[in-house]
C-alpha cells in the first residue's frame, strides 16, 4: 500500500549522508540531489541517515535542510524527514494552536494511527514539547470539541480483529438514538467511537446501515454546516476508511481556487509509507484523473517533483 520507491540497491549511509553534504555545498542548493536521496529512503534508512549524518559533520540535517531550502518544498522534505512520530507530534503541536480546520488534524493523528503508532506520538510529543499531547489539547480546545478530542488522542486501542456481534448491535442503537436526538455529544456516543477497536466500530456501524438504512455519516450530515458534525465524520471515516477519507483531503486540497498546500503536503508526508496506493487508486477512480497528473498539473518545481517522488510517480 505504500508508494514509497526504495532502490534495491541501497547505498551505504555514509554515502548518503556526504551526498546530502555536497549539496548544501558550493554556489546554491542541489535540490535534485536531495529528493533522489531522502524521497527515495525508508523511515529507518532515514532515521540512521539523521544519526550519521550528525556524527559524520556535527550538524543536525534537518537544521541544514531548514537553512538551504525554502516555502513548500522545505515543509515537505522537513517533514518527511523527521522520524514519523516525531512528525505527528510537531503536526500535532501546529494543530493544538489553531482552531476548527486543525481538529480535524488531531483527528487523523489519532484515529488514522494504529494503537502503537498512536502511542509513540505521545511518547514524541511529551519528548519534544515537555507536555503531554492529552494536556495541549484539552488546554486549546472547549466544549463538545474537548469532549471528543481528549479521549481520542489519549485512546490505546485493542488492535485485533475479533469482534462481538451482540456488543455491536447494542451500541449501533445507542448510535442511532443519540444521533436521532441530537445528543451526537453524549458520553456513551463518545466512548464507543474513541475507545472500540476499528474491526468492532466496523461491525458497529454495518449493524447501524443494516438496521437503520442509512450510513451513520449520512445522518450526521443533518447540518453541513455544524463544525462538530464534521469532526464526527472525520472520526468515523480515519477509524474505518482512511483511504476515502484522505482522498477528500487531497481533492479539496487540489480542487480550490488556490492550492492548499499544507493539506497536501501533510498527507503525501504521513501516508506515502501506509496507505498511499490506496488514495491514489480512490482518487482516480472519484475523479478519472490520476493523481500524479492532479499534482503535477497544480504544484511546480522542486516541490512537485519531491511529491511526485513520495507518491511513486513513474514507479511500477
Amino acid at each position: 500500500m505504500s508508494t514509497l520507491c526504495v532502490p534495491s540497491q541501497v547505498p551505504p549511509v555514509a554515502d548518503d549522508c556526504e551526498q546530502l553534504h555536497k549539496a548544501f555545498s558550493g554556489w546554491g542548493t542541489n535540490e535534485g540531489l536531495i529528493i533522489s536521496i531522502l524521497g527515495h529512503r525508508n523511515a529507518a534508512q532515514r532515521k540512521q541517515i539523521l544519526k550519521v549524518y550528525a556524527e559524520t559533520y556535527g550538524e543536525d540535517l534537518l537544521k541544514s535542510l531548514d537553512k538551504e531550502l525554502s516555502n513548500d518544498f522545505e515543509r515537505v522534505v522537513v517533514l518527511w524527514t523527521l522520524d514519523p512520530p516525531e512528525r505527528d507530534a510537531h503536526i500535532a503541536n501546529e494543530a493544538t494552536k489553531r482552531w476548527t480546520s486543525s481538529n480535524q488534524v488531531l483527528v487523523e493523528i489519532a484515529c488514522a494511527r494504529s494503537a502503537k503508532e498512536l502511542l509513540l506520538v505521545r511518547e514524541a510529543y511529551h519528548a519534544r514539547f515537555k507536555r503531554s499531547l492529552e494536556e495541549d489539547v484539552a488546554y486549546h480546545t472547549t466544549g463538545d470539541f474537548r469532549k471528543l478530542l481528549v479521549p481520542l488522542v489519549s485512546s490505546y486501542r485493542y488492535c485485533g480483529d475479533e469482534v462481538d456481534l451482540i456488543l455491536a448491535k447494542k451500541e449501533a442503537k445507542i448510535l442511532h438514538e443519540k444521533i436521532s436526538d441530537k445528543a451526537c455529544s453524549d458520553d456513551d456516543l463518545i466512548r464507543i467511537l474513541a475507545t472500540r477497536s476499528k474491526a468492532q466500530i466496523n461491525a458497529t456501524l454495518n449493524q447501524y446501515k443494516n438496521e437503520f438504512g442509512k450510513d451513520i455519516n449520512k445522518d450526521l450530515k443533518a447540518d453541513p454546516k455544524d463544525e462538530y458534525l464534521s469532526i464526527l465524520r472525520a472520526t468515523v471515516k480515519c477509524l474505518v476508511y482512511p483511504e476515502k477519507y484522505f482522498e477528500k483531503v487531497i481533492r479539496l486540497a487540489i480542487n480550490r481556487r488556490g492550492t492548499d498546500e499544507g493539506a497536501l503536503t501533510r498527507v503525501v508526508v504521513t501516508r506515502a509509507e501506509a496507505d498511499m496506493k490506496l488514495i491514489k487508486d480512490e482518487y482516480h477512480r472519484r475523479t478519472s484523473v490520476p493523481l500524479d497528473k492532479a499534482i503535477a498539473k497544480d504544484t511546480r518545481g522542486d516541490y512537485e517533483d519531491m511529491l511526485l517522488a513520495l507518491i511513486g510517480h513513474g514507479e511500477a
